[in-house]
Parts: structure tokens; sequence; C-alpha cells
């Protein structure tokens, strides 16, 4: 919110830099084109965008975090909304650097910008189209931006690996000091990871890309099936479907991270090593069918008897607990061996023992009252 509050500030000096021109573009420089062949690739990407940024985890936690699901309602359509209103900004800073003659001002890079150069359109316009005070707290407000996000996303990794994989997998009779402990070690290996990837990953947006990308693929069609289809599916068909969703992703190939393609998918580009068909969707419906299909195998495996049900180690299907599960009877030479230790045992204690806590007083003791007998009687 303060990001974009501060962008506003920054556009009408922006608009007024003598070196910025007419914001009447062409059609072609607002719009564009799309070749008949990435067609495909176009519509693969908006599904990941409109679908992959549904199961986040801090959108999440703020719904779960409501008191009513009408708040959580409310707070998802306002946060759509609100989406909408916060890109106005960029788009406008966009459009103003797409119209500067960056020869006439103080930018010291290649012109016409290269590719390195155009995902920072949004810092240069600040720097050199704005006066030194604007600039300053713009880009002050940027970067308080990126640390709230970045920091909010790395505390929210170190609870998930805290609390859903430490205390619930790994040590689950975890105490909560050992939980905190954990949990600061998880943020700082998360807190080196991000900084090694920020460093050798040469786009920011394209590393958000890929999140979202892995989130689509992986995360999506389990959060479908939990909301919509959760008496169809169990442990074992979620599991199957998370290794098959990221084998098929991660076998697709990714630039960002520098992994060649080991499937070359129809319409593969060799000269620009690009998949144009619309694989991600792909391997997300793999993985939807997976999940299904494997869930209602396991299931019917383990209720007809095929599998036995001391195979069902998740207890998802049959849901026998550990400490009634049936137990080996035992042997006959077992029991001779328990009765004789058993026998020998008594045998050593002599008969009649006293109960210590039985003591008996002299003739001051009452006498034991009478036995107790009920009469019936009749009144005439």
């Amino acid at each position: 919110m303060c990001g974009a509050f501060f962008q506003w500030l920054c556009i009408p000096f922006s608009l007024t830099n003598e070196a910025v021109g007419s914001l009447s573009l062409a059609d072609t420089d607002w719009i564009g084109s799309v070749e008949p062949a990435a067609i495909g690739q176009y519509m693969d990407y908006g599904l990941l965008l409109i679908l992959g940024g549904i199961p986040w985890q801090v959108y999440f936690q703020r719904v779960l975090s409501s008191k009513t699901a009408f708040r959580a309602q409310l707070l998802s359509y306002v946060a759509a909304f609100g989406c909408i209103i916060m890109a106005i900004p960029p788009m406008i800073i966009g459009a103003v650097a797409k119209a500067t003659a960056w020869n006439e001002t103080a930018f010291p890079g290649p012109l016409p910008l290269d590719a390195a150069h155009t995902s920072l359109v949004l810092p240069m316009v600040l720097q050199y189209l704005t006066p030194a005070a604007v600039s300053f707290v713009g880009l002050g407000a940027v970067s308080a931006a990126v640390m709230s996000s970045s920091d909010s996303s790395i505390l929210s990794a170190a609870s998930m690996f805290a609390r859903n994989i430490y205390k619930l997998i790994i040590r689950q009779n975890a105490s909560e000091r050992e939980i905190i402990w954990v949990m600061k070690f998880a943020i700082i290996s998360v807190g080196v990871l991000a900084t090694a990837m920020a460093l050798t990953v040469k786009s920011i947006y394209g590393l958000w890309y890929l999140s979202s990308d892995l989130v689509y693929v992986v995360l999506f069609p389990q959060l479908v099936c939990v909301v919509y289809c959760k008496r169809f599916c169990n442990t074992y068909g979620s599991l199957s479907a998370y290794v098959v969703g990221l084998l098929l992703r991660g076998l697709g190939g990714e630039e960002i991270v520098g992994l060649p393609p080991l499937i070359k998918y129809p319409f593969y580009r060799e000269e620009t090593r690009e998949q144009l068909f619309p694989f991600r969707t792909l391997a997300m419906l793999t993985s939807l069918a997976t999940l299904l299909f494997v869930s209602r195998g396991s299931k019917w495996l383990f209720e007809t008897g095929r599998i036995p049900p001391r195979m069902d180690v998740f207890h998802c299907v049959v849901n026998i607990p550990d400490d009634v599960l049936k137990v080996r009877e035992p042997q006959e030479g077992e029991m001779s061996v328990l009765s004789a230790h058993l026998g020998k045992t008594y045998q050593s204690e002599m008969n009649g023992r006293v109960n210590p806590a039985l003591t008996l007083s002299g003739d001051d003791s009452p006498p034991a009252p009478p036995p107790y007998t009920t009469h019936n009687t009749t009144n005439f």
C-alpha cells in the first residue's frame, strides 16, 4: 500500500519531465501481437497466473485467520479489487518509460534499452525523471515494500517447515521451545538460500513466476481435491500426485535455473529452446488425475483385503491405531515359562500375609456390627 501511494506521488513529476514525449503511442506499442504458434504458450501462462495465484500460503494465512467466512470472502474480493487499483501506477510508469527519450536524461546505459534494463524501468523512472527528494522517497517506499514481502515469505516458509514438517513428521513430541529454535535455524537457512538465488537469477520477476509455476503444477491439484473431492482422496494419492507433477514439470526444462528440457513436447522450438506446448497445464492435469486414481486404487486395495491392513502406514484408509492392532498370540512354550515363573514367585512367599494397613486394637475396639438383615413387615 505504501509503495503504491508513493508511485502515485511520483507519476505527476515523471509526466511533466522534459524528456517524456506524448503518451499517444501506436496500437502496436500498447497491445502488441501474438503469433499463432504461441497461442498454446500464452494460454498456459494465463492459466498459470490465474490459478497458480490461488494456493499461496500468504493468502490462506490471512483467510484462515478471519473470524467468519463472510470476512474471508470480503477480504478476497477487496484484495482482487485492490490488485487492479495497484496495477495502474506501474502501467502508467511503463508507458512513461516507453515515451521517454533516454538520451536526454542522465541515464548512462545503452540506447535503446536492452533486455537487462527493461525490467528496471520503475527505479529508472524514479531516479532520472523525478526530483531528488521525490526519487529518494519513492525508491525507499519500493524498497520497504520489497523487504516486507521478503520477510513475510521467509517467516511463513520457516514456520511451515517447523510446524508442518518438523513437528508433524520428524519429531512429533517436540516441545514448543524446540520448535522455536528449529524455526530460527529455518529462517537463517531460507534467508541464505534466498540470497543465493537472488544473486544467481537474473530476473526477479522470473523467479516470482517460477514460484507461481510450481504452485500451479504441484499445489493447485491438491487444493482442488481437498476442497471439492475430499472424500475421494487420501495421502497415497496426494504423495503420488506431488511426485508426478514435480517430475513432469522438471523434465520440461526451465531456463531461469538453467535446467535443460529432457522431454520435448510438440511445437518445441529448437533455436530458442522454448516449449510452445502448454506442458505446465498438462503436468497439472496429470497430477490431478494421479491424485484421484491412486487414492481410489489404494482405497479399493485395502478395503478388499488385497493388501493387509498393517501395510496402511499412513492410517488414511483402514485407520487402525497402533495400540489396537492385533497382537500375535503367545506360543505354548512361552505360556509354560510364564506359568513356572509366576509359580516360583508365589511359592517363595509365605501364605497368609498380613495387611500392614490393618491395625487391630485391644479390647477397646467396638464390637462388630450384627449382620444386616431385611425384615418384611406388613401393617394391617
